[in-house]
């Protein structure tokens, strides 16, 4: 073997997995296809605390461009609901790095520039074919991210709803005092189907808009093209310069459907695990199980099953509210869309806490004491669309 675990990709999640099998005495083998780790970066480039809380990391001042107060989510007609909570703004390359760094001096071997081909069970072990020549090992973490072939490669359908992949554009742009405000803007309704139009205040002159849809197709430009259109006419802005434009696909309601076999291991958006600090939680969750199981010398899917039974226990049910709340999004005209936010509009909602389920529950309770008769607007999740 030339390693005891061998992650393909190092995204986020593959490398929070490579990290912590390596610190659990595994030996490690990381293969990414860039060259350069972080470039080009995916377009998520922003998070918030609560949800990085959840792998238990702490925001790096090294990658942070700006920090945020909370975020704002606004309905077709301008209603807003402010939600704060700390977030923070972030250079994905330097954070791609900065992770990748702490990787590579837990022990892992990371080799860059080396690209997956193709991937085949050879006896009790693996064989992977790359730009770099063959490399073998009895157990494979695939973290490839949400274009990952690895995976469907073994007959294995690791997400329950490809279809509903939102993918995005997300641009880098600059104008006079664009980057200062603290909240993160979250457009939602028609506009932008399924999902939302983003604004990102990245510190001074600097922001990122984006577009994110869902049962659209793959090209998102249409959306983006008539948002920023749209965002210059909300802000007052006659002339915006674009830096960078990068492009994505969040699995944020695909769900994670088959993510182990005998001897794989599948992590991150490959597996549907959406949520930049959710996927790392569950990168140290696959890491952590991985090499429990070489040490036991038991790669077989049972053995692995513990990786499924310990990530469902922290968020199946929060990926299940989430597939709920955003299929009934989806479904809602932009005027159903206004009367909701208008319930949430300038209430203070420090009350809601806890678990998914506990989040929802307040929700609900909220709902039935303003105005019962607006939980009939989530009917919409039943409509045939």
């Amino acid at each position: 073997m030339d390693a005891d675990i061998i992650v393909i990709g190092a995204s986020p999640a593959g490398l929070m997995a490579a990290r912590n099998a390596s610190e659990k005495g595994a030996e490690v083998l990381l293969l990414e296809k860039k060259t350069e780790i972080g470039n080009p970066p995916h377009p998520a480039n922003s998070f918030f605390k609560g949800m990085f809380d959840r792998c238990g990391e702490v925001a790096d001042p090294s990658y942070v461009v700006h920090y945020l107060k909370g975020m704002k989510i606004i309905s077709p007609s301008g209603r807003e609901i402010v939600v704060e909570t700390p977030g923070y703004a972030i250079d994905k390359s330097k954070f791609d790095r900065f992770y990748a760094a702490k990787t590579k001096k837990a022990g892992v071997e990371l080799r860059s520039g080396t690209e997956c081909l193709g991937l085949q069970k050879s006896g009790e072990y693996f064989l992977i074919r790359t730009s770099d020549g063959e490399f073998s090992s009895k157990l494979v973490i695939i973290s490839d991210g949400i274009n990952s072939k690895m995976a469907a490669s073994l007959g294995l359908k690791p997400v329950k709803y490809p279809q509903d992949i939102a993918w995005g554009i997300e641009m880098d742009v600059r104008a006079k005092g664009l980057g200062k405000p603290e909240f993160f803007e979250y457009y939602v309704g028609n506009h932008a189907p399924g999902w939302k139009t983003t604004y990102a205040p990245r510190g001074g002159d600097s922001a990122a808009v984006g577009a994110y849809v869902r049962r659209c197709g793959r090209d998102a430009n249409p959306y983006l093209d008539a948002w920023v259109k749209r965002f210059k006419a909300l802000k007052g802005i006659d002339e915006l310069e674009v830096v960078a434009k990068r492009y994505g696909g969040d699995p944020i309601v695909t769900i994670p459907n088959e993510f182990i076999a005998n001897g794989v291991m599948v992590v991150g958006g490959a597996a549907g695990q959406s949520g930049l600090g959710y996927a790392m939680r569950a990168g140290q969750i696959c890491g952590d199980v991985a090499a429990g199981a070489v040490q036991a010398g038991d790669v077989s899917k049972g053995a692995l099953s513990v990786y499924r039974k310990l990530w469902e226990k922290e968020y199946k049910t929060e990926h299940a509210l989430g597939r709920i709340a955003l299929e009934t999004l989806r479904k809602m005209s932009d005027n159903e869309i206004d009367e909701m936010a208008k319930l949430f509009e300038k209430e203070d909602l420090s009350f809601i806490h806890g678990s998914a389920f506990e989040q929802a529950l307040q929700v609900f309770m909220f709902i039935l004491k303003k105005k019962p008769s607006a939980l009939l607007k989530c009917r919409a999740f039943l409509r045939n669309k």
